[in-house]
């Protein structure tokens, strides 16, 4: 019996022996060689075009299927649930409510001012701008993952087919393949930049860092399969200087390292992170805070004031949101940032949901659960802006700068700019908030004394002139 089993156990081992050999052959030769060299085959595009013509064929399918069957594909898509009007200020629409009310010689409230705040109330009650941007961005067509569709509906047989063969590439060839290529990247980064740490030479070791940083960068970015599209390069960050860029995920960090060399900022962490952080520090000036230190804001802004003093040191890369939002829009910078006197650039990063969703929900996802996500999506699909580098105006406090980068970043994304705070993402709104409102609505009554104050001099003015006319 053990001689028939011989030659079968040989066979299956050469057998494997053979498939792990051509595995990590086409991984060396197609992946980590042009990464090391940071060249492309396009092979990234052709499957992202290839995506596309499959996406199209299953929409006209579901389309076809669905009118067949008279049946609702999708959920109505809308930006909110309410048909809101134009925007206008406060002062213009208490006035509307007011009506054509006589004129006061005094500020007196009015009892139909109730309406107007407790109209706002409940329309951030039932459809709140805050609170949606830390969900899942909602797609408008179906990708072949299940967890973008909420109506999925066995359409066809062969749409089926198809789906249950997206799970197979998915799971059974991308994610091993992802995995194996996210291991091969955090791998290397931790054992080179360990050894680039122990040169003597300053400016060797800051050559040999950069290149490291951006092989194993490149390496990371090819295991979620990115297909990023960079523009204006001429307005990359310099040294001396600080990037800031709208904040999705924690691969914002990587989407933006595969084209540049930057030093990173953050908190000490324990584990694998940790292992990271202190290998690559050793190679590279970043900037990490112990727990106790970050909430020392002079602390913090001494040591980033110091490293951007030096020129020949690589741009800190910051994220001001502070929390990730899910890429429909841009929240309030911390004025961190922008209170060291240096030049900011400013990026713009958009993704593309309809290849996979980037955006990293942290209240409802750990981030292995993550991570998991993202390397069994299709491709993750993202655009990055270079916009020309901006300094503190004079007369230009730090908020106001912080707002001003915040609209360019926004503008140039096609991103909601929104004032409200990332932190309320896991916090309750500040009162400072409540008691802008309250001065606005006092101002309101106050300017509505002056202007009728103006307006009753002019006539008597014009009045005035009219009679001394009369007279001459």
């Amino acid at each position: 019996m053990t001689w028939f089993t011989l030659p079968v156990d040989n066979l299956l081992c050469r057998c494997l022996g053979i498939s792990i050999t051509v595995w990590f052959t086409l991984l060396f030769v197609f992946i980590i060689v042009p990464a090391v060299l940071g060249v492309s085959f396009g092979m990234r595009r052709l499957y992202m075009r290839t995506l596309l013509k499959i996406f199209e064929w299953a929409m006209l399918r579901m389309e076809m299927g669905a009118k067949e069957k008279n049946q609702e594909l999708y959920k109505p898509y809308s930006n909110g649930i309410i048909a809101k009007e134009p925007p206008s200020s406060l002062q213009q629409e208490i006035q509307e409510l007011r009506g054509s009310a006589c004129l006061r010689s005094e500020p007196e409230f009015e009892m139909a001012d109730i309406f107007y705040f407790c109209r706002r109330g409940v329309e951030s009650i039932v459809d709140d701008e805050v609170t949606k941007r830390f969900s899942a961005q909602e797609l408008e067509s179906w990708n072949l993952l299940t967890r973008s569709n909420y109506n999925f509906r066995h359409i066809s047989l062969r749409l089926t087919v198809l789906w249950g063969l997206g799970i197979l590439i998915r799971y059974g060839v991308l994610l091993p393949l992802r995995v194996t290529l996210a291991v091969t990247g955090i791998g290397l980064l931790l054992v080179l930049t360990a050894l680039v740490g122990f040169l003597p030479n300053r400016e060797l070791r800051s050559y040999l860092s950069e290149k490291v940083h951006l092989m194993c960068y490149r390496i990371c970015v090819r295991a979620l399969t990115a297909i990023i599209t960079y523009h204006n390069r001429e307005n990359k960050p310099q040294n001396g200087g600080i990037c800031v860029a709208n904040h999705t995920t924690p691969i914002d960090v990587i989407i933006l390292a595969n084209d540049g060399y930057y030093s990173m900022v953050g908190q000490v962490h324990g584990g694998l992170m940790g292992m990271i952080q202190r290998a690559m520090v050793k190679s590279s000036p970043h900037i990490w805070f112990e727990r106790s230190e970050v909430k020392d804001r002079h602390l913090v802004a001494k040591r980033l004031g110091d490293h951007v003093a030096d020129k020949t040191k690589q741009p800190i890369l910051i994220f001001p949101e502070g929390t990730c939002i899910n890429n429909t829009s841009v929240m309030m910078f911390k004025k961190g940032s922008f209170e060291i006197d240096c030049t900011v650039y400013p990026v713009a990063i958009k993704y593309d949901p309809l290849f996979g969703d980037a955006f990293w929900n942290s209240s409802k996802f750990g981030m292995v659960n993550y991570l998991l996500r993202m390397m069994s999506s299709w491709a993750i699909v993202c655009s990055v802006w270079y916009l020309p580098p901006m300094n503190k105006e004079e007369g230009e406090d730090a908020v106001q700068f912080a707002n001003r980068v915040k609209a360019a970043i926004a503008a140039q994304g096609g991103l909601v700019d929104l004032i409200w705070d990332g932190g309320l993402k896991r916090g309750k709104v500040k009162d400072a908030f409540k008691e802008e409102q309250q001065k606005l609505y006092s101002k309101v009554l106050v300017e509505g004394v002056s202007v009728q104050t103006w307006t009753i001099l002019h006539i008597v003015t014009l009045n005035s002139k009219h009679a001394n006319q009369c007279i001459d």
